[in-house]
């Protein structure tokens, strides 16, 4: 079973990507994603050999961002491959059954044709504006997502799907009302003051139920 609670990491440096991804293991989390984009193939080797490590410490799943062949080469958990990256076909080839392969959506399209080619779970959105990720495609909204899921659902699709984008600790109740899997968050846990608390806080939104 998948995660209900993705972080996605950031940082303008291997230095303050380690430190973020470190804090957000420490507090809770037991999903990293790493996302670090225009950066020379050095410094993603060595945020990605340091990020593995402290995963396989808090025994968390290691995806790494896009690049298929860094995970191939750092024998990460997986990969999240955006809506113009690498085929999901491609990329199951190079790493093998086992890993995880997650793929970006923007509409029910998108989710279908990811389903067919074999992914294990979507990131669907933008969920609302956010400056986390440059070219954002169109905003869905609350209402965009009762729509792609109400879909999912009359066409029988059970890969999990995860809400991606601008998400506040307000949003999760009512996204999980729409159908989704879970959410995938980064700046909601990296600014936050108390990290502890509002993953304690997301994980039983996501649950709905009490985590001690």
């Amino acid at each position: 079973m998948l995660n209900k609670l993705q972080y996605i990491s950031q940082g303008r440096t291997v230095e303050e990507q380690v430190k973020n991804i470190h804090q957000a293991l420490d507090n809770g989390c037991t999903w990293v994603q790493i996302r670090f984009k225009n950066h020379f193939s050095d410094d993603a080797f060595a945020l990605a050999e340091a990020a593995k490590i402290l995963c396989e410490e808090y025994l968390a799943n290691f995806i790494i961002n896009d690049n298929v062949y860094l995970a191939q080469q750092i024998a990460a958990d997986g990969v999240h491959l955006g809506l113009t990256d690498m085929s999901i076909k491609d990329a199951r080839s190079i790493l093998g059954d086992t890993k995880i392969i997650g793929a970006t959506a923007n509409t029910f399209e998108d989710i279908q044709n990811h389903v067919q080619n074999g992914c294990d779970y979507i990131g669907l959105g933008p969920f609302k504006f956010t400056t986390t990720k440059e070219k954002l495609s169109p905003i869905l909204g609350l209402d965009g997502y009762h729509n792609i899921m109400a879909k999912t659902q009359e066409n029988g699709l059970t890969t999990p799907v995860y809400a991606i984008g601008g998400i506040t600790l307000d949003d999760v109740e009512l996204l999980m009302q729409t159908g989704i899997y879970g959410i995938a968050v980064s700046g909601l846990i990296t600014h936050s003051t108390n990290q502890k608390k509002i993953i304690k806080q997301l994980k039983n939104d996501l649950h709905g139920s009490i985590i001690v």
